[in-house]
């Protein structure tokens, strides 16, 4: 079978998986990514701006929480490795409110550990754990903890990733509900040396130890193109499309980063 078939397959197989797959409010999609497996190089630091705009979203404030359609989300990551298997992300969260202007949200902080390559694991492992301050206007829960497995693999011009990710919401509405599932994936397929198109899927499936029912799960698809700009560039382009009540319609996001003190060594990661 030649390699086209196989993407159209494996689209098929990721959008399929959408569906047979009280929630607490608030506006997400601050930072729309699926990550990859690899960590930045010692001594290099990477900046990212993360840019998210909601073109149809909630119309009116839901239990103080601000509406989401046409307000944009400008998101500052500053990530830096501190060895071949560890880095860490701080995260500066802002939104551009249409009635209320420019608003800062809130700070989260991310430490990640990888599997050394040293170790010859088939595929890319890492994990990372994320917790930070939301305001009470953008979510009925105000500090939350995430962590976040990830699973990755490149073949040839295929790549995947799975973040399996467990939510939890520390201060706010949502305490009782325990850990949640916000399940994550990817795959993409080298179109050219510079340019790769694919699919991406984020979803909030609900406690681990009851699925919410569909209507009220968040389940967003994103059609990507991710550009090969060099080792020290990383952009990411997407439309995101929701598929079920609880989630924003139609968004759009753009992740554009650059590394710097890259050593000769260095190589990008999606």
């Amino acid at each position: 079978m030649s390699r086209t078939p196989w993407i159209w397959i494996g689209m098929a197989v990721l959008g399929a998986s959408l569906w047979l797959s009280g929630v607490a409010i608030a506006q997400g999609n601050f930072e729309i990514q699926v990550y990859g497996s690899e960590t930045v190089e010692p001594g290099t630091t990477m900046f990212e701006v993360h840019s998210n705009l909601a073109i149809k979203g909630t119309t009116t404030k839901e239990d103080g929480v601000f509406p989401t359609q046409h307000a944009a989300h400008e998101t500052i990551e500053i990530t830096h490795g501190f060895t071949p298997w560890f880095e860490t992300g701080f995260y500066i969260f802002t939104s551009i409110q249409p009635d209320a202007g420019w608003k800062w949200v809130g700070d989260h902080i991310r430490p990640r550990l990888r599997v050394p390559e040293s170790w010859q694991v088939p595929i890319g492992l890492s994990l990372s754990l994320e917790v930070g301050y939301q305001q009470r206007a953008f979510s009925t829960d105000t500090w939350t903890l995430e962590l976040r497995p990830i699973l990755d693999k490149q073949w040839g011009p295929f790549y995947a990733s799975l973040n399996p990710v467990f939510d939890r919401n520390l201060k706010g509405e949502g305490v009782h509900r325990g850990f949640e599932f916000s399940p994550n994936a990817k795959i993409s397929y080298e179109l050219t040396p510079t340019i790769s198109g694919g699919l991406e899927y984020y979803g909030g499936i609900g406690p681990v130890t009851a699925f919410d029912p569909l209507r009220r799960q968040q389940q967003l698809l994103f059609p990507v193109l991710d550009l090969n700009l060099g080792p020290q560039w990383e952009c990411n382009f997407g439309v995101g499309f929701g598929l079920t009540p609880a989630t924003d319609r139609l968004l759009v996001k753009l992740i554009v980063g650059y590394r710097f003190g890259l050593g000769a060594g260095g190589h990008r990661g999606y």
